[in-house]
């Protein structure tokens, strides 16, 4: 169970450092932008990034 979980994070920081790498001005206009938003438009990226993820996993498993 921990080797699988540590896959998950090891993955999830692959991902996360593929935008930073690939195209840092990109990414720091999206990080811009971010900043700009309201809290609930964050609350909303986040609820939702959290309903993908739930779906991938109940597809998966």
């Amino acid at each position: 169970m921990f080797e699988l979980l540590l896959g998950a994070v090891a993955l999830m920081l692959l991902l996360e450092g593929l935008l930073p790498f690939l195209s840092p001005r990109g990414w720091r206009q999206l990080f811009e932008r971010a900043t700009r938003m309201s809290d609930g438009q964050i609350r909303f990226v986040g609820l939702s990034s959290m309903l993908a993820g739930l779906l991938l996993l109940s597809v998966w498993l």
